[in-house]
């Protein structure tokens, strides 16, 4: 039995059923300068991770590097914490979480939990495993009021398309 997502429309599905997987994305990524990418993931982090950065509850990073590999779309990301704010940084992560944009996107937005994706090997830490498993719980125990309202819209419909997309396509990524 198949289910569908009831949130897509059947043209929404049409599109989606012959979208790019993120794996045909990765060639243009590499286009946009690191430097984008890195300011980028920068603001983003920042504006999700606000209220916890405000009370101290990412001085666990102090001095360690977390790794975000996302290999479908040839993007790598080391942070770490400078002062008061999360860094992209070019030295080797400490600790690694790696999955498909898809699986990613699904965590990001609270549509799958970590421990399905990690059980399930769709998601994958490797490196200094306290730190990786900090850096999760804390996100586990963010509040998703606190993250802003345009971002929870964004990460949702984003996850259910890509998730959607998936499924009509039959692929694994």
């Amino acid at each position: 039995m198949t289910v569908t997502d009831p949130d897509v429309s059947p043209l929404s599905r049409a599109v989606l059923r012959v979208f790019p997987p993120p794996a045909r994305w990765a060639p243009l990524l590499r286009l946009l300068p690191s430097d984008w990418q890195r300011r980028a993931l920068e603001a983003a982090v920042t504006r999700l991770l606000a209220e916890p950065l405000r009370c101290n509850q990412l001085d666990f990073m102090r001095g360690r590097r977390l790794g975000i590999e996302v290999p479908d779309l040839g993007l790598n990301w080391v942070l770490s914490l400078e002062g008061d704010r999360l860094r992209a940084t070019d030295e080797p992560a400490q600790a690694t979480v790696r999955g498909n944009a898809t699986d990613l996107l699904l965590l990001a937005s609270r549509l799958e939990d970590a421990d399905t994706l990690f059980f399930q090997r769709r998601l994958e830490l490797t490196g200094d495993t306290e730190l990786g498993l900090t850096a999760r719980n804390l996100l586990d125990r963010l509040p998703w009021e606190s993250v802003p309202l345009g971002m929870r819209i964004l990460l949702n419909r984003g996850a259910r398309a890509a998730r959607e997309a998936r499924r009509l396509q039959g692929a694994g990524s």
